[in-house]
């Protein structure tokens, strides 16, 4: 859903649908109107878009509840459910923006039960050795999805018919299936079955992860030690009601560097300074925003070019990661993304002005946008989330991942529809 919603965007078919507009496909231009404003209104881009992100900020802050009450893996099989159901009231959708919104929101729940208990659940059945590099992966992954997304509409962003919008997102149920069903052959999270206190389906867990027999003394020494480190959290976090399970993470003083008030404030402090890097507005808004630098001939082709560098840079992580450790690889990405935007909105009010079409300095600015990309992917991109899976205690860990990942889609949600203040978009409004 991150991938295809900047290309639709800029559809003529899609736009055509929802404006109006008349648009005529032999010619390629538009028809009675400047091509300048043959666009979807800024306020309705920025709903269609930050829509979503509400949704996911919802269902990440339940996620973790029923991740705590059925388990990880139903309750990522249920998301996977949910976010299909959304894609079919999206899909079903011609020109209601009403049915169009509702099913970004529904489909923005399922995705917040996923990105939410994914995390959870991946920190818990990883090896401690491996658990950077995994869930790195997870970002990686992510980005896979958002290239494949950008080719298909890329393949389908000349089509004079609904399937121009609606064959990105029922591409989707593809992959919503692969998780859903392949979940059903993994085993639920050894640590929740800790939590629970069923010690035997804990280790028979264990052992299918880590593919070792049940009865050897690699499985019961990592068992022990996962044991012995419930029952000290659970010792220092004692059992408490619903209300009191979610306070728990405000607990202690933020001066105490292994306080539950820390560690989320840590979290939740991640994901919004990994939203306001800005990485989202050329993901989101993308084709719109080349378009209308002026000397771009096809700004879907471009948009595919900085998903790809995303996505060929993102593995870099698998390495740093685990050899130079997270904190100094968020420092050095944050320094290296500051230098490119400040280059970027330097070049953009002066030589890059719309009206000067300066093709020399459009290209300067999508080069710098891509090195600023290849900065947040192998560095802010992953590592704030492998910090989030790594902080929290188990008695608090999914209402922690929960609060982080919501505080994620909250900020996602806050940049997307806030991006509607800029007529889009002007050449100084970047």
């Amino acid at each position: 859903p991150l991938g295809w919603m900047g290309g639709v965007l800029a559809m003529p078919y899609f736009i055509q649908l929802y404006t109006g507009f008349k648009y005529d496909f032999d010619t390629g231009m538009p028809v009675d109107i400047d091509p300048k404003k043959f666009i979807i209104p800024s306020s309705t881009a920025s709903l269609f878009t930050s829509i979503l992100s509400l949704g996911t900020f919802l269902g990440a802050l339940v996620g973790g509840d029923i991740a705590d009450f059925i388990g990880r893996r139903p309750t990522i099989i249920g998301g996977c459910l949910v976010f299909s159901i959304g894609c079919i009231l999206e899909i079903a959708s011609t020109n209601q923006e009403v049915l169009f919104v509702f099913g970004r929101l529904i489909a923005g729940g399922g995705v917040g039960f996923i990105s939410a208990v994914v995390i959870l659940y991946m920190s818990e059945i990883a090896p401690k050795k491996v658990r950077g590099a995994m869930v790195s992966g997870y970002q990686f992954c992510i980005t896979i999805g958002i290239l494949l997304a950008n080719i298909v509409v890329f393949a389908t962003q000349n089509r004079n018919d609904t399937g121009s919008y609606r064959i990105p997102i029922g591409v989707q149920f593809a992959w919503a299936l692969i998780l859903g069903i392949g979940l059903f052959v993994l085993p639920e999270s050894p640590r929740y079955w800790v939590k629970k206190g069923e010690i035997e389906k804990a280790a028979k867990a264990l052992a299918y992860v880590r593919g070792q027999p049940q009865e050897s003394d690699y499985i019961k020494d990592e068992l022990a030690e996962i044991i012995a480190n419930n029952e000290f959290e659970m010792a220092n976090i004692p059992q408490m009601s619903y209300v009191q399970s979610w306070l728990a993470c405000l607990k202690g003083s933020i001066s105490q560097g292994d306080s539950p008030i820390r560690r989320t404030i840590l979290g939740a402090g991640l994901q919004c300074a990994q939203q306001f890097t800005g990485i989202n507005f050329i993901f989101y808004y993308g084709p719109p925003f080349f378009k209308q630098l002026g000397t771009i001939k096809d700004p879907f082709l471009i948009s595919l070019i900085t998903t790809l560098v995303n996505v060929l840079t993102t593995p870099i992580s698998f390495f740093t990661i685990e050899k130079f450790g997270r904190r100094a690889i968020l420092i050095c990405g944050g320094i290296g993304m500051v230098v490119c935007q400040f280059i970027i909105a330097i070049v953009g009010v002066t030589a890059g002005r719309t009206e000067l079409h300066n093709n020399a300095a459009t290209s300067a600015m999508i080069s710098f946008i891509s090195i600023n990309i290849a900065f947040f992917a192998s560095t802010w991109g992953p590592t704030a989330w492998v910090v989030v899976g790594e902080i929290f205690p188990l008695p608090i860990r999914s209402r922690g991942v929960g609060i982080s990942t919501a505080s994620n889609w909250f900020w996602n949600t806050i940049i997307g529809k806030r991006t509607h203040v800029f007529p889009i978009f002007p050449h100084d409004a970047y």
